[in-house]
């Protein structure tokens, strides 16, 4: 490659020079310096300076066949020998998207047969809402435009996805975003659940935060309720068993549609091939992209209920909506692979029978005991531990010493890749995984809580 006789400190100065970074302070990273990953192989990736790090986050949540698979390498280099790029415009495709859309229709929750390609999850987000807005038209009710969201989400980072979703920080740098989204309460128990509470009644509570909104707003005016399964970026918020079902009858009961947020947690994520089957779920759109690959290739996905594409195909004349590299071969052809290889090699049901709850146990029994730690939590290979500066009463660290980026720090100093929500950790690790690896996992994130707690004032 063309870096190989550049030293680190070259690739930083023209990083600092041309590279603009996303969701980055970019005087802050100039200072520093960038991390350079120069190359992975399975659950590893490598740095310029050779360090190893045991990837705790599949990448961005999405290398869930871990690194170096040389079957999707060969099937990109096969579509692209054959034809490496024609689009679905113009009344043409080509055979990969053909095939792909078939298979997720297969293994997609019953009732959701259709697909529309993109290439990220913020632009199937933006179709899904188009799509929804021109469903209620097609219906006779244009007026049912307003979309239920909730605080802390994250549905992308495109104008429509960043409206969609809950940040305050990208809210507050958005300028105004597109009209008619209200966002409610999220199923947060770490943080909101009240003295006494149990989780049955909080999950509940904060269901009944969508219908509250719903009435605010007028059921006549509400087109639908969109959120994460798990909301993944907001600090794997994991809700009670309550909460989805009196999200779904709620939304039933006033006709409000059912968007679902599945680029995290989709295709063996929880452990199955989509959370709305974890949860009980019946959606009407599941946005997918990330895993989709593995992330070898840029694609995303929009799956369609039935209810929403018979009015589309029977009734809808043209929806004036697409992307140039919607359905593009190569990703497609990578995607029917990736889904063969987790298929074949029966990662699903090993994430639901074997690795999840191992990673649960491992991370309550081991991790559960420190005194940095509030609450550990997970479902299938999605994990969160929470630091705390009192156990006791669950109380934060102040603000000023950023005590979830010290544990961060810490963990990739010892190894182990993960993220910081706050001072919240998360996990998303390849679904590759096994017990050595969720054992290396936890030793590591045990360490680096140690070396935090010498370094943060007040700590237990």
């Amino acid at each position: 490659m063309g870096y190989a006789n550049l030293s680190l400190q070259q690739l930083q100065t023209i990083d600092s020079q041309h590279h603009l970074h996303p969701f980055t302070d970019h005087k802050d990273l100039r200072a520093s310096g960038t991390r350079v990953i120069t190359r992975a192989e399975g659950p590893y990736i490598y740095d310029s300076e050779g360090a190893e790090i045991l990837d705790g986050m599949a990448g961005l949540w999405c290398v869930n066949l871990g690194y170096g698979r040389e079957e999707l390498v060969e099937a990109a280099a096969a579509q692209m020998r054959e034809l490496p790029f024609y689009n679905s415009f113009f009344r043409c495709t080509t055979p990969a998207p053909i095939l792909l859309a078939e298979k997720l229709a297969e293994l997609a929750p019953e009732g959701v047969d259709q697909v529309m390609f993109a290439s990220s999850g913020s632009e199937s987000n933006d179709a899904a809402v188009r799509l929804v807005r021109r469903y209620w038209a097609i219906e006779g009710q244009p007026e049912k435009q307003v979309i239920i969201s909730r605080k802390g989400a994250y549905h992308g980072s495109s104008i429509a996805g960043a409206s969609l979703g809950g940040m305050k920080g990208m809210h507050g740098q958005l300028g105004g975003g597109i009209p008619g989204i209200v966002h409610v309460m999220p199923p947060d128990s770490f943080e909101l659940k009240e003295a006494g509470e149990s989780d049955e009644a909080f999950g509940l509570r904060a269901a009944r935060a969508v219908e509250e909104a719903i009435l605010e707003a007028g059921p006549e005016k509400v087109a639908a309720f969109i959120g994460e399964p798990i909301m993944g970026a907001g600090g794997v918020r994991i809700p009670p068993a309550s909460y989805w079902p009196e999200v779904q009858r709620i939304c039933r009961q006033y006709d409000v549609l059912l968007m679902i947020d599945e680029v995290i947690t989709g295709f063996g994520r929880t452990g199955n091939w989509f959370a709305c089957e974890t949860y009980g779920i019946q959606p009407d759109t599941i946005t997918t992209a990330k895993a989709l690959t593995s992330g070898y290739q840029p694609l995303s996905a929009l799956l369609v209920g039935d209810r929403i594409a018979e009015a589309l195909v029977e009734r809808g004349g043209e929806f004036y909506h697409g992307y140039t590299y919607a359905g593009h071969p190569v990703a497609c052809a990578v995607a029917l692979k990736n889904l063969e290889l987790i298929e074949r090699e029966g990662l699903v049901k090993r994430v639901r029978d074997v690795t999840g709850p191992y990673l649960q146990a491992a991370l309550a029994e081991r991790i559960g005991p420190h005194p940095l730690i509030g609450e550990t939590r997970a479902c299938g290979l999605i994990a969160a531990v929470e630091i705390v500066a009192d156990k006791a009463a669950k109380t934060r660290f102040p603000e000023e010493l950023h005590a979830g980026d010290k544990v961060r720090d810490a963990c990739i100093a010892a190894g182990l890749m993960v993220r910081s929500v706050d001072d919240t950790i998360v996990l998303s690790p390849p679904l590759i995984w096994g017990e050595a690896e969720i054992d290396l996992c936890v030793d590591r994130l045990a360490s680096a809580l140690d070396t935090a707690a010498a370094s943060l004032p007040g700590a237990a």
